[in-house]
């Protein structure tokens, strides 16, 4: 502390008593200290080597210093102790940021705070440490177990590598676009990839409806469920549509209700899709069509094999060439698609096509232009059942080949 300036009291020459002068002399500045502290010390030896040479360079004329001495001693205690709060500073520093993070609670902590939910994702998924705990009825509510928070953070101090691959997640899954933004955005949401299990295909398109944009989108559901009546689900579907709606944390409607496809669809739809942007689900225009073909068979092959192979190429079975999602929406429908489909069976050697048309009376036949054009939402569709006629059939004549 610099010393406090007394004041003096000084008369003039004359004798006058009352002529006194007080004066007072600022005190002497004091000097600058040099800042010669290395900030980036951070462990012990740097420490105790940084006070040594501040001790030695103080007392210039002591020349021995052993580790007995007291001022030794207390600059390694000190030394010690600097050196632990360095570290701590160091740990709290590095669990602000998800990249040097060590603890299971700073890092779940961090993931929530970029939208990543470590602990209800495992939950949902059933994977550790929760593959223990039985799944609910589907449809049901399905609330964490109250030490669930435990339970995750003691399985990532076993299991640091499960840590490690949710800290990997969790960037990648927010660049991820989860939001239907675009037209594309909202078709390509339910016909993925991934795709939804009750989707085939999807296509989304934008009008006005008089007061506000409206989107809406066609499905075409698995197995041309109709869109609006109630369902009938098998256990292994049901399975996938629990599945994917648990993993992305959208509800699910109770299976004993029989929900429709809408039903099922429009939670999803609605998890997703813009704050203010209504979106509505629409069902396919399914345009049965006609085939009459003719097909001539090899020398050494059965007709009833062929046409068994035939039907089945044109059936709407997993390969078959009307199967469900196979066509999209306004897809045209060429004849020689049909024809290269026929011809690459064993004992087809050539397929004549004497119909290709639209179901309808109205509707031209088509067979001498090979196409039948399509447009909007219509989608072209062969069952070949004669309980539903009006959704298309086909007729084959097969000609050679071996009888049986």
């Amino acid at each position: 502390m610099a010393d406090i300036p007394r004041a003096v009291l000084s008369y003039s020459a004359d004798g006058c008593p009352d002529c006194g002068r007080r004066e007072v002399a600022p005190a002497t500045l004091l000097p600058a200290l040099g800042d010669d502290f290395d900030w980036d010390l951070r462990d012990h030896d740097g420490f105790r080597l940084f006070m040594l040479e501040e001790l030695a360079a103080r007392f210039p004329n002591r020349t021995r210093w052993t580790p007995a001495d007291v001022e030794v001693v207390l600059a390694e205690v000190l030394a010690a102790q600097l050196d632990k709060l360095s570290d701590m500073l160091d740990r709290v520093a590095a669990e602000q940021t998800l990249a040097t993070a060590r603890r299971p609670e700073s890092v779940r902590r961090l993931l929530g705070l970029i939208g990543y939910d470590a602990l209800g994702l495992a939950w949902r998924r059933r994977e550790a440490p929760f593959e223990g705990f039985a799944r609910p009825d589907l449809g049901l509510p399905d609330e964490l177990p109250p030490d669930a928070k435990e339970r995750l953070e003691q399985d990532w101090l076993d299991h640091p590598d499960r840590m490690d691959q949710a800290r990997l997640a969790g960037p990648r899954a927010i660049r991820t676009q989860h939001r239907m933004v675009t037209l594309a955005d909202h078709a390509q949401r339910l016909e993925g990839p991934p795709r939804h299990p009750l989707v085939e295909r999807a296509f989304a398109w934008s009008e006005w409806s008089g007061a506000w944009p409206l989107v809406r989108i066609a499905v075409i559901a698995t197995g041309r469920r109709p869109l609006d009546e109630p369902a009938d689900y098998p256990d292994e579907l049901w399975q996938a549509i629990d599945d994917f709606h648990d993993e992305r944390g959208v509800p699910l409607p109770l299976r004993s209700a029989r929900p429709s496809v809408r039903a099922v669809l429009q939670p999803f739809v609605d998890a997703h899709r813009m704050v203010g942007q209504p979106v509505e689900l629409m069902a396919a225009v399914e345009v049965g069509v006609v085939l009459h073909l003719s097909i001539q068979v090899g020398a050494n092959h059965f007709q009833s094999e062929v046409r068994r192979a035939a039907e089945q190429a044109l059936g709407t079975g997993a390969d078959g060439f009307f199967r469900p999602g196979r066509l999209r929406f306004g897809e045209d429908l060429w004849a020689s698609d049909i024809i290269q489909t026929l011809t690459a069976l064993d004992g087809v050697d050539n397929v004549c096509l004497d119909r290709f048309k639209r179901l309808g009376d109205r509707f031209p036949d088509m067979a001498s232009s090979g196409r039948i054009p399509l447009e909007g939402l219509e989608v072209a569709v062969c069952d070949n059942r004669a309980d539903v006629p009006e959704r298309g059939y086909f007729r084959l004549a097969l000609r050679g080949g071996r009888r049986g």
